[in-house]
Formats: structure tokens, C-alpha cells, sequence
């Protein structure tokens, strides 16, 4: 389902994190990251074609990363514990992707699929 997709994956709690990982490469996506810091995700922001974001993140907020997603054109959902959605909402947009944790692996991977097909349709119009 996500064949030779780049997904980047930005989590900061380790079990969770591996247990993502191991879940996208089973539907054969390359995983980029896990990464637990802002910093470190967003150098690989623009290498990737989908993202999974967490939003509390060691203390900081992801919304550096996904503001540079954004910006460049890539897909992405929040996949977080954050009691907050609506704050996601008013910067993100009523379209903006939330799943609470703990989501069931498919689920992610439905999406990111769905996410996928979308981008390639935008850009063969």
C-alpha cells in the first residue's frame, strides 16, 4: 500500500515510535526518522512524501515541522494524545488530519495511503 513511500515519522515516545516504524515498513513504506525533536525533523522535511506528526514533542510543539510540510507541499496527520484538537484546527484548518492516540495501525496506514493517492492526483491535474 505504500510502496517506496518516504514517510517521516516524528514521535517522541520510543515504544510507540517502533512499533509505527515497524508497521509502515510491513506495507513497505521507507521509514524517515523516527525523529524526537523539532530539530532533528526538520531537516528531513524536504526528502519525504507523507509524515505522521506528533504534537507535544519533549516539551515543544511540532508546528515548526508541519508549518514546513506545508510550505513545501507535503501531507501529513497528527497522530497525538493532545486533549487541545481544536487549537489544530484554528491553525491547521477544518481539513487537518488528527488521530488520537493510541490509533490502530491500519488506521494510519489507511490514511497515509489515502494521502498518497491524493498527492499523486493533484499533481497529474
Amino acid at each position: 500500500m505504500l510502496d517506496d513511500c518516504n514517510v517521516m515519522l516524528v514521535e517522541d515516545e520510543a515504544l510507540l515510535a517502533l512499533d509505527l516504524s515497524l508497521t509502515l515498513e510491513d506495507e513497505g513504506a521507507n521509514v524517515v526518522g523516527p525523529f524526537a525533536t523539532v530539530d532533528s525533523a526538520l531537516s528531513a522535511c524536504d526528502t519525504v512524501d507523507l509524515a505522521v506528526l506528533d504534537v507535544d514533542l519533549c516539551g515543544s510543539k511540532v508546528f515548526p515541522v508541519a508549518d514546513r510540510l506545508r510550505a513545501v507541499g507535503k501531507p501529513f496527520l497528527f497522530h497525538t494524545g493532545r486533549a487541545d484538537l481544536r487549537a489544530l484546527v484554528d491553525r491547521y484548518g477544518s481539513d487537518a488530519l488528527v488521530l488520537v492516540k493510541p490509533a490502530r495501525g491500519a488506521e494510519i496506514v489507511r490514511i497515509l495511503t489515502s494521502l498518497r493517492e491524493a498527492s499523486k492526483f493533484e499533481i497529474a491535474i
